[in-house]
């Protein structure tokens, strides 16, 4: 997993719990109705959040533990490889140099 596509992952997590968060509150605040539907509605939604929760929750565990493996991988490569790891960093900065100065 790239540094990036991690970066992503995390926004994705903290808006999902964002989400989560004003959900919870909008639920809360239905709680004063009297209505046997909204409070079977918020019920549902709350049991829905729960399981919401733990999917996220073991999801990002998931992540960070897929994120540690790539990072072992990258590391474990520029030991065994120190001047091919050289060789590729020197190109893709190469690269990014030419298509910046293109600009």
């Amino acid at each position: 997993m790239t540094a990036k596509k991690a970066e992503q992952a995390d926004q994705l997590v903290d808006e999902f719990k964002s989400l989560v968060a004003d959900a919870e509150a909008l639920i809360k605040a239905t709680q004063d109705h009297p209505s046997e539907t909204i409070g079977n509605l918020r019920n549902k939604a709350l049991e829905t959040i729960s399981g919401a929760k733990e999917k996220i929750s073991s999801l990002e565990s998931d992540l960070a533990d897929k994120a540690k493996v790539v990072a072992a991988g990258a590391d474990d490569f520029v030991h065994r490889n120190p001047w091919e790891a050289i060789g590729v960093a020197a190109g893709l900065g190469l690269l990014i140099g030419l298509f910046i100065r293109r600009r």
